[in-house]
């Protein structure tokens, strides 16, 4: 993809042992779990050809030659596999995701093509170029427990927040409120590319070239609004936290139709 954003390269530190990498821009979590050294995740596997700068970045916060126990995905869009190939050939671990899911990871199944047409901004107007067909992981991907508990994640839960994908799901901590909330929404108008380079925080829907059921995402957004966290790591933009978060979540809830619906499109008007 010919663009970065101001952000790409740098690691955030979160909350109480999350952090985020933005990788051109996308942003992928590594999540310690516990002080045992090799204990934490990563939380999706960013852009193509991103492998070295996601280990780079691993080795920087758990040392060298750290392997994480898991790789967890919200979803598998291109932007948030683009390395998980050759993640999972040099770390040899497993990979989950939603049940729902699996056929866009196993080679079953391509998702739609990204909407040119949607209102937006020039990003959207270059979604055709992107790549939208699935990826085949084979025996290596396997589906997310039922019960809503994370391989090795203790003390976190996963919530299913589709709409921008049928399988989407989002992580929550509850101990702190913590919340990687994927693509379910942004803190950044994704469709804008002066807005992606910039970086400029701007409560937003998910990325609405590549969604495509709005009343989906519309619930996905009430469900994760009415956790209440108190931190937020979304898949593009910068984390928000504490008041703003707060304020500026109820506002996306309450003003859906506006923020986040594109006022026309494809998948608005209700194509597949």
């Amino acid at each position: 993809m010919p663009m970065t954003s101001t952000m790409s390269g740098m690691i955030q530190n979160g909350e109480n042992g999350v952090y985020s990498l933005t990788v051109q821009i996308v942003n992928v979590c590594f999540v310690r779990v516990s002080e045992e050294p090799g204990n934490w995740v990563l939380i999706d596997a960013g852009m193509p050809k991103s492998a070295e700068k996601i280990i780079e970045a691993a080795e920087e916060l758990f040392g060298e030659g750290a392997r994480p126990k898991a790789i967890i995905l919200t979803h598998g869009h291109f932007d948030h596999v683009g390395a998980i190939i050759d993640l999972v050939e040099r770390w040899q671990v497993p990979v989950y995701a939603h049940q729902l899911e699996l056929p866009f990871l196993t080679g079953q199944q391509d998702y739609p093509k990204p909407d040119a047409t949607v209102e937006g901004g020039l990003v959207a107007k270059i979604s055709p170029t992107f790549p939208h067909e699935g990826i085949d992981l084979g025996t290596h991907v396997q589906a997310l427990n039922e019960d809503g508990t994370i391989p090795h994640m203790d003390g976190w839960t996963w919530l299913h927040t589709p709409g921008h994908t049928p399988g989407h799901v989002s992580l929550f901590r509850e101990s702190d409120r913590v919340l990687i909330a994927g693509d379910a929404f942004v803190t950044v108008k994704q469709e804008s590319l002066y807005s992606v380079l910039t970086q400029e925080q701007e409560i937003s829907g998910p990325p609405r070239y590549l969604t495509t059921d709005w009343e989906a995402a519309r619930s996905s957004v009430q469900k994760l609004e009415a956790l209440q966290p108190t931190y937020a790591i979304t898949g593009h933009g910068i984390p928000m936290a504490a008041g703003t978060l707060r304020e500026n979540l109820r506002k996306l809830v309450d003003e859906f139709d506006d923020i986040a619906i594109p006022d026309y499109g494809k998948y608005v008007d209700g194509e597949k």
